[in-house]
C-alpha cells in the first residue's frame, strides 16, 4: 500500500513498446516520474522521445507495455486521466486563421472551464501575451506561438504538465523567462512536469531526474549532478554528446 515515505508515482511506464511496421520506435523502456518532480527526457532524433510522449498521451496504442497515469491506465482508462494532463509542443500547430483569444477559448470551453474569459486574461497577463490576442495565431512570430501554446496547455491547471521543447525559438531572455514561469508553476501548483528538450542548460535548471534515450531504449538515467559526474563531464551537453555517440559511460543497469 502506498504511503507517505512511498508515494504512488504520477507515471508508471513498464515494458513499453511501439513499432510502427518494422521499426521499433521504443524498445521495451521502464520509467517511473513521481509527483510534483520535473523530468528530463533526453535523447537525439529518431531517439523515441516523441513517440513516448504521445503514447502518455493515449495518442499511440503501445505495441506491448503498461502505461500509467496517477494510477489509471492509459489504454482502458485514459479519458478519466486527460482532464488533469496537458501539453505543449512548439511543432503543433492551433488552427491558424483563429485569433490567438478564440483558439484558447475554444480549448477552455473543451477543458470544461466554468471562467474561461478569467483565466484567459490571467495567463495573457502572466505570459505576457496580452499585445497579441486579437491576432490570428498564423501571422504571430515562432517565439509568439510558442508563448501561446504553453497558455494552451495552462489553461486548466494541468497535475500533469508534458512538454516538448517548451522554449524552443524564444531569444534567450524570453527563454529565461518561460523557465522561471515554469519553475513558478510547480512550486505553486505541485505540478509534475515531464519534459523533453535538446537545450542542456534547461536540462540543468529545471530537472531533477534524467532519461536518457538512444535508439528506443533507456540507456541511462539519474539526476543532471549524477549523470555529470558520471560521465567525468562539466556538463549535461558533455553528457548528451557522450550517450549520443555510444561513448563511455554507464549502462543503464549500472545507474539504476
Amino acid at each position: 500500500m502506498p504511503n507517505a515515505d512511498n508515494p504512488v508515482p504520477v507515471i508508471c511506464v513498464e515494458g513499453l513498446t511501439k513499432r510502427f511496421d518494422r521499426v521499433t520506435a521504443v524498445d521495451s523502456i521502464d520509467f517511473t516520474v513521481d509527483a510534483g518532480s520535473t523530468t528530463a527526457l533526453l535523447g537525439g532524433n529518431g531517439a523515441g522521445k516523441t513517440t513516448t510522449l504521445a503514447v502518455l498521451l493515449g495518442l499511440l496504442i503501445p505495441s506491448a507495455g503498461t502505461v500509467t497515469v496517477f494510477g489509471a491506465d492509459m489504454i482502458r482508462d485514459r479519458h478519466r486521466m486527460l482532464g488533469r494532463m496537458n501539453f505543449s509542443s512548439p511543432y503543433v500547430d492551433l488552427p491558424r486563421r483563429l485569433s490567438v483569444r478564440e483558439n484558447l477559448t475554444v480549448y477552455a470551453h473543451l477543458y470544461g472551464l466554468s471562467d474561461a474569459a478569467g483565466r484567459i486574461r490571467t495567463l495573457a497577463r502572466e505570459l505576457e501575451i496580452n499585445e497579441f490576442l486579437h491576432r490570428p495565431f498564423g501571422d504571430l512570430s515562432a517565439g509568439q506561438q510558442t508563448r501561446v501554446a504553453l497558455a494552451k496547455a495552462l489553461l486548466n491547471e494541468p497535475d500533469l504538465l508534458l512538454l516538448d521543447e517548451p522554449t524552443a525559438s524564444l531569444d534567450p531572455d524570453t527563454g529565461d523567462w518561460v523557465r522561471a514561469y515554469l519553475e513558478a508553476f510547480r512550486a505553486r501548483t505541485g505540478a509534475t512536469i515531464l519534459l523533453a528538450s535538446h537545450n542542456m542548460a534547461e536540462v540543468e535548471r529545471l530537472a531533477d531526474h534524467v532519461l536518457m534515450m538512444r535508439t528506443g531504449k533507456v540507456v541511462d538515467r539519474g539526476a543532471p549532478t549524477e549523470l555529470i559526474e558520471r560521465y567525468g563531464r562539466r556538463t549535461m551537453e558533455e553528457v548528451f554528446l557522450d550517450i549520443a555517440r555510444n561513448r563511455g559511460g554507464a549502462s543503464t543497469e549500472a545507474a539504476q
